[in-house]
């Protein structure tokens, strides 16, 4: 690809004491792709994406996000270039003491100060509308399924448009069925809001319904990247263990 990445990141290290989770990994995400990170558990995936938004400060390496060295950005920048990122947390992270519409209000208010109340309420009305759930607007998060939770949590992060998205494992503890909707809704929020996005999985049925390109971390290194047939086709006994 020849145009500028989204995301460029180049020799990234982050140890924590004396174990060394990352170890010199370079990848690149490009514009309206759908990347996904694989690994096995404690390869370094979520530390990985908690570094690209500075919730986690790497020991070496750059991150550029839409041109920007993250290391160097002051706070008031950082909260900018932030409100282009939705981070979808593996738990959901909503608020059990707000309903559905007081959950996608929060960041609306928050980040979209010159929106009138109409045109807040037709940003969530078209954000739940996207992830299936227009019905949900005054209920309680306790009053939902793990994977309607789990669509709202999504409707949150995409109702302030966020040009990247950032999925922490998004199928985990969901059953097959629901997996297989959050991965169609994936795609769609691909589509439909033209974002580019990383997703951290080991759930194989999601890298086989998303992946655009795929990079596999092994001991805190890229071990392959490449696209889903390239991994689908190889002979490697680690890549197999995936790729069965």
């Amino acid at each position: 690809m020849n145009e500028a990445p989204i995301i460029d990141i180049k020799n990234l290290k982050k140890g924590f004491g004396e174990q060394q989770v990352l170890n010199g990994v370079s990848l690149q995400l490009f514009n309206g792709e759908n990347l996904v990170v694989l690994g096995k558990s404690g390869s370094g995936k979520s530390v990985l994406i908690k570094c690209i938004v500075r919730l986690l400060m790497p020991d070496e390496g750059i991150i550029t996000v839409l041109g920007e060295d993250m290391s160097k950005l002051k706070n008031n920048r950082l909260h900018h270039l932030r409100q282009k990122i939705g981070f979808l947390f593996q738990s959901g992270a909503l608020y059990d003491s707000m309903t559905v519409k007081q959950n996608l209000e929060f960041p609306l208010r928050r980040i979209m100060k010159h929106l009138s109340e109409k045109e807040i309420n037709e940003k969530i009305h078209r954000a739940l509308e996207n992830v299936g759930l227009s019905h949900t607007l005054n209920k309680m998060p306790s009053q939902l399924s793990g994977g309607m939770r789990k669509r709202i949590s999504l409707a949150r992060t995409i109702v302030v448009d966020p040009s990247i998205m950032l999925y922490d494992e998004p199928t985990t503890g969901l059953d097959p069925v629901t997996s297989n909707e959050i991965s169609t809704l994936i795609n769609d929020v691909q589509k439909k809001y033209k974002t580019s996005s990383v997703i951290i999985t080991h759930d194989m049925e999601c890298v086989r319904a998303t992946a655009n390109r795929v990079v596999m971390l092994h001991n805190g290194e890229v071990y392959k990247q490449g696209t889903l047939a390239d991994f689908e086709t190889s002979n490697d006994e680690l890549i197999n263990e995936f790729f069965k």
